[in-house]
């Protein structure tokens, strides 16, 4: 049986102000995002018929729209409130949401002052985003032929679909190698993220994560870490050099698609998939369906 695309699929899509069927979502060739990347995206769950984070993301993306140029005619509470309607319209309880703002096709050319903000939201069911053996197991990563730029070079603190073109290149270039992931280092040789969330390592029982100073502090990852810290447990965060990886004892990921995922392997360094972070996994997933884990 064929995998349905996701251009043909029942359901309902909010675009500009209105729900449209999936199918009749589109938007034209000469779009400028489609040839510059001029666009910003959120991604978020629902859980429970509750989006986790809702007010966060949406504002993450307003802002992110700002930090390229472009304003969104749209508030945080109508966007809130389209991701909502959206959710409901699709009859899901949990699901990925994807909003995303992006200008359009009134201007061609770098320049893109002429052109107007759109804005979509799509909602899809997605169960784990590496797979339920991966939450199990952990993952293998290898080190990736891409390294995320210095801060000076891009817009960083924006999650713009443009930022994402070495990510799909080191994702590709792990699935060929036999790995389910890349781990990205920094222009300076520091350990950054993976191509699509961000990293934590245990040692001693303290957590440590590199500092987010050339790509996206996650709201999952300040999640976790505010999870943490509840338990006891110390976080860290600091710059994190590639000869350290050693002499970490865990390693797992985060990230509104990847939630919690561990990490069995990082290049040439192995971990286990070991009690802090298996209780992490667990405190996270009762949070998000509205659960405060005990302290």
């Amino acid at each position: 049986m064929t995998e349905a695309t996701f251009d043909d699929r029942d359901g309902f899509i909010w675009m500009d102000g209105a729900l449209r069927p999936w199918r009749d979502a589109n938007v034209h060739v000469l779009t400028h995002a489609m040839h510059y990347a001029s666009a910003v995206f959120e991604g978020v769950r629902c859980y429970g018929g509750k989006v986790f984070k809702l007010s966060e993301h949406s504002q993450r993306l307003i802002d992110s729209a700002k930090i390229l140029g472009f304003d969104l005619p749209w508030t945080r509470d109508e966007i809130d409130a389209a991701i909502n309607e959206t959710v409901a319209a699709n009859n899901f309880t949990d699901c990925y949401i994807r909003p995303i703002a992006w200008r359009g096709s009134e201007q061609m050319g770098v320049a893109a002052q002429k052109t107007k903000a759109h804005l979509a939201v799509s909602a899809w069911e997605w169960g784990a985003y590496f797979g339920d053996e991966a939450l199990a197991k952990g993952l293998r990563l290898m080190i990736a032929p891409w390294r995320r730029p210095a801060p000076y070079t891009i817009p960083v603190r924006s999650k713009a679909a443009g930022l994402y073109m070495i990510c799909t290149l080191s994702k590709h270039a792990a699935a060929d190698a036999g790995y389910d992931d890349a781990l990205m280092f920094d222009w300076r040789g520091q350990v950054a993220e993976a191509t699509g969330a961000n990293v934590f390592f245990v040692q001693n029982g303290k957590l440590h994560t590199p500092t987010p100073d050339c790509f996206l502090d996650g709201i999952t990852r300040r999640t976790v870490m505010d999870l943490a810290r509840r338990r006891g447990v110390e976080v860290i965060e600091r710059a994190i050099w590639p000869e350290e990886l050693a002499g970490f004892e865990q390693a797992f990921l985060t990230g509104s698609a990847a939630e919690v995922t561990p990490l069995a392997e990082i290049g040439p360094w192995t971990f286990e998939v070991g009690a802090l972070t298996r209780q992490l996994q667990a405190d996270y997933r009762d949070f998000v369906r509205g659960v405060l884990p005990a302290k």
